[in-house]
């Protein structure tokens, strides 16, 4: 295997282009989502069934807790519930 310089990746990662504003704002977000998110995703983890419930209608138990749904929110507490 050949072994690559922490420089010649530097070099490397500097020739890919921007990620799309869409990605930057996303993650800018996730720590906020992380913080805010974090014990109501714990509790509907550690329960089978308030988890399928949650799936079922993600939108409307985020509205039940006073979480705003908006779109990012709403795949993060997707992808969260089914890993």
């Amino acid at each position: 295997m050949t072994e690559i310089s922490v420089e010649r990746i530097a070099e490397l990662v500097a020739l890919l282009p921007p990620a799309p504003q869409a990605w930057v704002e996303v993650a800018q977000s996730l720590p906020a989502l992380q913080s805010d998110l974090g014990p109501l995703l714990a509790e509907w983890q550690a329960d089978r069934e308030a988890r399928a419930a949650v799936l079922a209608d993600i939108e409307q138990a985020l509205r039940a807790e006073g979480v705003a749904a908006d779109a990012d929110t709403l795949r993060y507490v997707r992808l969260s519930l089914e890993s």
